[in-house]
């Protein structure tokens, strides 16, 4: 099925909504071929599949607009769409580049909770949506709206920020403080704040290098395997610790949570990868085929 003609009206986020158009549209000055295939790896990982073909496929919050190139490029039939007028124009800008006349890719301008612009798209076969839910302000209401999206034996990718419970609570603070400075201001308290993040990794890191030594172990893996993390999705260190720290609303829950949601609304899960912190957990769920 072929997806609707690309919309022409923009919605425009709360005011206090973070600006992630806006930087996912200076992370686009940065893709490059590597990034473009350290995504399409994290896709195909997700989804127990080389390709797409012959699949509809649904990017809710498309953001820079990278995995509805994956997805495309994979052999999807995409539909696109976000709240945030640069990420449309980000998802725009990346269909110009590197397929100007697809016919079965169309970028809209909508929202997770519109039911009324969701119920115009149909149903998919994968319903993709990282990282997204947790900045609306209404996090379990679009989760819920997106699963009537998925079709009965189709999939939907979520990423949830993880719940820390009393750490949450700083990070709010945080993020809180990045919202009420002035704009000349917010890349140097990113700056800081991503200084602090790293020398707590990298002292963590360098005592588990340390303890592997002295257990006559390769001490290189716990680095190795802190690259391979940054590398995971094809981004861009900067901008997603912009997008960290930045990112307003700001919604958690725990893993039990999504599961149990997600299970009570006729879905299976599928793959599941867990963060030890802050970070996001990743969740794959089938939708249950219906009952003749």
């Amino acid at each position: 099925m072929t997806p609707p003609p690309d919309s022409a009206a923009l919605i425009s986020p709360p005011e206090d909504h973070f600006e992630f158009g806006k930087n996912w549209s200076h992370f686009l000055s940065t893709l490059d071929d590597q990034r473009i295939a350290d995504a399409t790896r994290s896709v195909q990982f997700l989804l127990h599949a080389e390709s797409l073909a012959q699949k509809r496929f649904l990017d809710a919050g498309s953001g820079s607009g990278l995995f509805s190139l994956v997805a495309h490029r994979l052999g999807a039939d995409v539909t696109s769409f976000d709240l945030d007028s640069n990420s449309v124009a980000c998802t725009r800008t990346l269909k110009g580049r590197y397929s100007p006349t697809a016919k079965n890719w169309a970028v809209l301008s909508g929202s997770l909770t519109d039911q009324t612009f969701l119920s115009t798209l149909g149903q998919f076969d994968v319903v993709y949506c990282w990282g997204v839910a947790h900045h609306t302000g209404a996090m379990w209401t679009c989760i819920e709206n997106l699963t009537a999206l998925v079709k009965p034996g189709g999939s939907i990718v979520l990423a949830i920020y993880n719940d820390q419970a009393y750490v949450t609570k700083i990070w709010q603070g945080v993020k809180q403080l990045y919202q009420r400075l002035p704009r000349f201001l917010r890349p140097l308290y990113v700056a800081g704040i991503g200084a602090l993040t790293f020398l707590k990794r990298f002292s963590v890191t360098l005592l588990a290098c340390l303890l592997r030594l002295v257990t006559l172990r390769n001490p290189l893996v716990p680095f190795l395997n802190w690259a391979r993390e940054s590398q995971a999705r094809g981004m861009h260190g900067w901008y997603d610790l912009v997008d960290w720290v930045g990112g307003w609303p700001f919604e958690v829950a725990p893993p039990d949570a999504i599961f149990r949601f997600m299970r009570d609304r006729g879905f299976t899960l599928q793959e599941l990868t867990t963060c030890s912190g802050h970070g996001c957990n990743e969740f794959v769920f089938l939708r249950r085929e219906n009952k003749p």
